[in-house]
C-alpha cells in the first residue's frame, strides 16, 4: 500500500491546510517519481482554498524509502538543511512543510515546490557542445553552500568529523563494510591508502555530499534546482568539488571531466567566484579517490537492501552489479596518482 490512499488522503489533506493556513486542500493526483534509492518521492497535485498559496501546486512529497540508510538524514533533519539552503539563495525546491507525527503517513515526511525539468544524467550529458555554462553556474551554486559553516543556527544535529573529515570518512566507510559483513580487498586498500594519505583538517563547510550529474534539474541547459539533499553534513569542502568531477559521475562523457558536461575550469571557476576560496588541487586528487571508495561502499550497501529484504528492487540489485567497475576506476586512478608523483 503507497503512502497515500484512501485513507490517509484525508489526513493529509487537513494536515497541508492546517500548514498551509488554508480552509481547504484538496489532493488531485499524485504519483511516484523515479530516481530515489534512498526517499521516496511522489508528485502531489493539488488545489488550496484559502491562505497564501491559494490556487493549484504542484508539490514532491519526500518520505524515507523502505529500508533507510544509517548515513542518510532524516527527513526532518534533511528538510531544516534544504530550508538553510533556500534561505542562503541557493537554488533548490522551496520547501514548505514538514511532519514528524509518523501516524499521518507511517513515517516522517516533508513536502516541496516541484521543479519542472530533465534531472536524468545521461540525457543531460547528451549536448552535442560542451555545457560551460552550467558548469559555471553549478560551481557557482556549490560555493554559495559552502559559504555555510559550523554554529549556524538551526544546523546543531549536524555531527562535527573527527579528528578530521578524512580520517572520520574512512572509519565511517570501514563501518559500512561491516555492518555487511563484507570483506574486499580492493576497498581494503583503497581505505588503507585513504588513511596512509589523509590531509591534515582544515576549512569545514557544509557539505552536500552527493553533489553530482544527476542531482539537479535544467531546462534548455539553464540550472533551476539541486535535489536529493540527504547526505548533507559537515565536511572537507573539496569532497564536494572531487564527488562532482569523478569519473563515475560524467555518464560515460569522459572528455568533460566536470560532470560529463564541460571541462573541471569552468565548474572551479564558478565555485572561486562565490566560496572566497582557491580549488585545492591536491585535496580534489585525494577526494576523487575517497569518492570511489564511498560509491563503491554505497553500492554494496544498496546491494545488502535488496538481498537482504529489506527493500527488494530491480534500480538495488544492479547498483550492486557495477562494484567491480567502480573498484576498476578506483585503482587506475591510484596508480596513475603515484605515476604522477613519481
Amino acid at each position: 500500500m503507497g503512502l497515500i490512499n484512501i485513507e490517509t488522503k484525508r489526513r493529509l489533506e487537513t494536515w497541508l491546510a492546517h500548514e498551509f493556513s488554508a480552509e481547504h486542500v484538496q489532493i488531485k493526483s499524485h504519483a511516484p517519481l523515479g530516481g530515489g534509492a534512498i526517499s521516496t518521492n511522489l508528485a502531489v497535485d493539488l488545489v488550496v482554498d484559502g491562505g497564501p498559496l491559494f490556487g493549484p501546486q504542484a508539490l514532491v512529497l519526500r518520505a524515507d524509502s523502505t529500508a533507510r540508510v544509517s548515513a542518510s538524514l532524516t527527513k526532518p533533519q534533511e528538510f531544516a538543511v534544504l530550508n538553510k539552503a533556500f534561505l542562503s539563495g541557493i537554488k533548490v525546491p522551496e520547501p514548505l512543510a514538514v511532519c514528524t507525527d509518523t501516524e499521518l503517513l507511517g513515517q516522517q515526511f516533508y513536502v516541496m515546490r516541484r521543479l519542472a525539468g530533465e534531472s536524468a544524467g545521461r540525457l543531460i550529458v547528451k549536448a552535442n557542445q560542451p555545457q560551460t555554462e552550467l558548469a559555471h553556474e553549478l560551481g557557482r551554486q556549490l560555493g554559495l553552500l559552502h559559504c555555510i559553516g559550523p554554529g549556524t543556527e538551526g544546523l546543531e544535529f549536524l555531527p562535527m568529523p573527527s579528528p578530521t573529515p578524512a580520517l572520520a570518512r574512512v572509519e565511517l566507510y570501514r563501518k559500512w563494510l561491516e555492518e555487511i559483513a563484507v570483506r574486499d580487498p580492493v576497498l581494503a586498500f583503497g581505505l588503507r591508502w585513504l588513511e596512509i594519505n589523509a590531509p591534515p583538517r582544515g576549512e569545514i563547510v557544509l557539505g552536500h555530499w552527493d553533489y553530482r550529474t544527476g542531482n539537479y534539474l535544467i531546462d534548455d541547459g539553464k540550472l533551476l534546482g539541486i535535489l536529493d539533499w540527504e547526505f548533507a553534513g559537515w565536511a572537507d569542502p573539496m569532497a564536494d568539488v572531487a564527488w562532482f568531477c569523478t569519473r563515475s559521475w560524467r555518464f560515460g562523457r569522459h572528455d568533460r571531466e566536470a560532470g560529463g558536461i564541460a571541462d573541471r575550469s569552468h565548474f572551479y571557476s564558478g565555485y572561486e567566484e562565490t566560496s572566497g576560496r582557491q580549488v585545492d588541487e591536491q585535496r580534489v586528487s585525494y577526494w576523487e579517490a575517497a569518492a570511489y571508495v564511498r560509491w563503491a561502499t554505497i553500492a554494496l550497501q544498496q546491494a545488502h537492501r535488496h538481498m537482504s529484504g529489506a527493500d527488494q528492487s530491480l534500480e538495488l540489485a544492479l547498483t550492486g552489479r557495477m562494484v567491480p567497475d567502480i573498484e576498476l576506476d578506483l585503482v587506475t586512478y591510484l596508480d596513475r596518482l603515484e605515476s604522477r608523483e613519481n
